[in-house]
């Protein structure tokens, strides 16, 4: 068994539960609240940002230029592309994607950017891998699966999204699980052991980011400072 095989049977059971959470499918009925809809674009693109940081933190852990090509890619995608499905997002709720940018993180949102860079910025390249895979693969299995059972067409609202992460050719999700399948191979069991429950946490906290975005969730308190300052 492959190590990524051993990480998709930890987490089956999560990757269930993104797809059947409000949030995706309401993407799938191409019906979700507004505020839903603004709340998941502001956590996006600040999440998305620090998915680059983490990825530039990767290069500096790799020995070959191939790997170094790999995250670079990456970088390029996330910083080009996938502003995509989030333009799609902002078309369906009336907003401009500029009004959008530069708010601050959600609690759940939060934790989880703290949560990669942290394990990024002090582990080695397995523990880059394995801290930023969760996010990428979720997407592809929910959109593949939108894909399958709702086969949008143009006319479907969230049509654009779900063709995004859903129905491309080239996923370069797979250049990391094969590289993470080959660090496994000469890898002690602590560190194996390490790489697992991080990508754990990251399916998990993708769920808390789908759940929280369909619940529009923030800090219980406004968070402005006494002299009207935003912390």
């Amino acid at each position: 068994m492959n190590f990524s095989e051993l990480l998709w049977q930890d987490t089956e059971h999560i990757f269930e539960a993104c797809w059947e959470n409000p949030f995706v499918q309401g993407i799938g009925k191409g019906d979700i609240p507004k505020e839903a809809l603004i709340h998941y674009v502001k956590q996006d693109f600040e999440y998305l940002n620090a998915m680059s940081k983490a990825k530039a933190i990767g290069i500096t852990k790799c020995t070959s230029r191939e790997d170094m090509i790999m995250f670079k890619d990456t970088i390029d995608f996330v910083l080009n592309s996938e502003t995509h499905p989030h333009h799609n997002l902002c078309a369906q709720a009336g907003v401009a994607y500029e009004e959008l940018q530069g708010y601050a993180l959600a609690p759940a949102s939060q934790h989880y950017v703290l949560h990669m860079l942290h394990h990024a910025e002090r582990g080695t390249l397995g523990d880059v891998i394995a801290v930023t895979l969760a996010c990428p693969w979720v997407y592809l299995y929910v959109g593949e699966r939108l894909m399958k059972e709702v086969n949008p067409n143009a006319g479907h609202p969230f049509n654009d999204w779900i063709r995004f992460y859903g129905d491309r050719e080239e996923r370069e999700m797979y250049k990391y699980i094969d590289r993470l399948d080959e660090l496994a191979e000469t890898a002690t069991e602590e560190e194996k052991q390490r790489w697992r429950t991080l990508f754990m946490e990251g399916c998990q906290l993708e769920y808390m980011f789908f759940e929280d975005a369909y619940h529009a969730k923030d800090w219980p308190f406004a968070r402005t400072l006494t002299d009207g300052k935003k912390a």
